[in-house]
């Protein structure tokens, strides 16, 4: 059996980890969309009824006035309310459209509440945000919250949202292609793949040459499925997140709880590979014992700090290329707004700019999913390393 088909077939029978990962963000995503809310009403309806009664043409030409406010408000372009809401995440996968003439394809709600128990029903009956259902409504950042504002029972969001959507997506991508290249090695044996597979194989054989074997060593093996598929689930998602039109358009690796279980996923890898030099070097490091209580609590701060910042490092610089791009987009608009004339004569550098940062995002895309590849196996390497010391005394 080649190396190759050893990998693809070893980042298969990882499937178990990324089950794991899927249902941790899962489940994540509930404590992270615990919704308590509380408030007053800040609406007096008495005093409200008392003014309209004593100055009633005062209170109509206000009306009128903010009426007519509120629709310039809303026909104004938000260009933060666009940006924000094409980087979140979202119950409904959108297509086109806006309001309540806009077209998406509806994803499963699924809520808890101690009162209601399990409820299980379609986006869809949200109509866009604008309408509640079954005494829930979808807030202004698109949260599910209570129709009734005075009700502070927390609601667990456990829902199948277009992150998780995508997540399916690309990993049944994903399945696809390891199988079909597990059968095409099986197929020619000792020959060079064809095609699309002779694109996959010198990134398999980068990710073992020039990632896990300086930083793992003898242990390569051991850890290249889990290696494996870390690099093509970031990239792929990278990848799709890029595509403007379904199945792209997710921002997966943007979204810090799926970033969280990555990053949760070698920290879990790494303590329990860790050997008893790692643990040593932590609790037992080789200075003076007066300056353990110094040391130690930095090496234990370490440990949780380096997937924290696994975490945050490819969180922000998805988000940030995604804001950048989406940025140049909106000055079109912006200028539009403006002047008709200017928005024309911006519009070809706005769009220059653009389709510039989509390709520099295309290079982000690969190098996110290499360097978070890279510290997870520099980690693996810190925590499995033998320790040379005992056999040069001997």
């Amino acid at each position: 059996m080649s190396d190759i088909q050893y990998f693809v077939r070893g980042a298969f029978k990882v499937k178990f980890t990324v089950t794991l990962a899927f249902m941790l963000f899962w489940v994540g995503s509930a404590f992270a969309n615990l919704e308590n809310h509380s408030g007053e009403n800040v609406l007096n309806n008495t005093t409200a009824v008392s003014e309209e009664n004593h100055e009633g043409h005062v209170t109509s030409a206000h009306e009128s006035a903010d009426h007519a406010n509120t629709e310039h408000a809303e026909s104004k372009y938000d260009p933060g309310k666009m940006i924000m809401e094409h980087i979140g995440d979202a119950h409904d996968w959108h297509l086109w459209g806006e309001g309540s003439e806009a077209v998406s394809i509806p994803l499963p709600v699924i809520l808890y509440t101690e009162s209601k128990g399990l409820t299980l029903f379609s986006s869809s009956n949200f109509h866009h945000g604008h309408e509640p259902y079954e005494g829930f409504k979808l807030d202004h950042e698109g949260h599910v919250v209570w129709e009734d504002e005075a009700n502070t029972e927390a609601i667990y969001d456990i829902s199948i949202s277009k992150n998780v959507a995508a997540m399916m997506v690309a990993t049944l991508f994903l399945t696809l292609v390891v199988v079909s290249m597990s059968r095409h090695y099986t197929s020619r044996q000792g020959k060079a793949p064809k095609g699309f597979y002779n694109l996959i194989e010198p990134l398999i054989l980068f990710i073992r040459d020039d990632v896990a074997k300086p930083s793992i060593g003898a242990k390569t093996n051991k850890f290249m499925p889990l290696l494996l598929t870390i690099f093509f689930f970031i990239f792929v998602n990278n990848l799709f997140g890029l595509i403007p039109i379904f199945p792209g358009g997710a921002n997966v690796t943007g979204n810090i709880a799926v970033t969280m279980v990555l990053a949760l996923v070698v920290f879990i890898t790494v303590t329990f590979s860790g050997n008893k030099y790692y643990w040593k070097h932590i609790f037992m490091p080789d200075v003076p014992v007066w300056m353990y209580i110094i040391i130690i609590p930095i090496e234990i701060l370490g440990v949780f700090l380096k997937p924290f910042v696994l975490m945050l490092r490819l969180f922000a610089n998805i988000t940030a290329g995604h804001i950048i791009i989406l940025g140049f987009f909106s000055l079109i608009f912006i200028f539009g707004g403006m002047s008709t004339g200017l928005g024309f004569a911006v519009s070809p550098l706005s769009v220059a700019f653009t389709v510039f940062m989509s390709l520099l995002e295309l290079l982000v895309a690969f190098l996110q999913a290499f360097v978070f590849t890279l510290l997870s196996a520099i980690y693996i390497g810190m925590a499995t390393e033998e320790h040379h010391h005992a056999e040069e005394h001997h």
